[in-house]
């Protein structure tokens, strides 16, 4: 099992990022899936996430109206488009999925209830400064 993060970088506020996760060793479309940060100090927060069976999404306040999540199945690929970036926004951001196929608790999993066991990426840095 492999998630492979990338599109990160150094945006100035107000910019836009687009991160992707390709997923290997396991078939996106029978998971849930989402992107969390961790910035230094802080503790890991559930950005947004994506439900295996149909569009539904769930976004942190933080990041609600900026942040949209999606996913390519044919690509086995899912994204983060980040809008309206903000300092505060800065942090290192990781891929994941629910490691159980058929389950439909993207919620949960936004909500940090689920182990995600080693279906993580290795993240990519995010830094928003002027």
């Amino acid at each position: 099992v492999q998630l492979q993060a990338s599109g990160g970088g150094l945006v100035q506020p107000g910019g836009s990022l687009r991160l992707s996760c390709a997923a290997s060793g396991f078939t996106l479309d029978k998971h849930c899936i989402g992107w969390f940060r961790q910035a230094p100090g802080k503790e890991r927060e559930w950005v947004s996430c994506i439900s295996r069976i149909d569009s539904s999404t769930f976004q942190a306040d933080s990041v609600k109206g900026r942040f949209s999540i999606s996913r390519d199945n044919a690509k086995n690929t899912f994204y983060l488009q980040m809008n309206s970036l903000k300092p505060e926004d800065t942090g290192i951001y990781y891929c994941a999925a629910d490691p159980r196929p058929y389950y439909s608790d993207y919620v949960g999993l936004c909500r940090g209830k689920i182990s995600i066991a080693d279906y993580r990426g290795q993240g990519t840095q995010v830094t928003v400064s002027s």
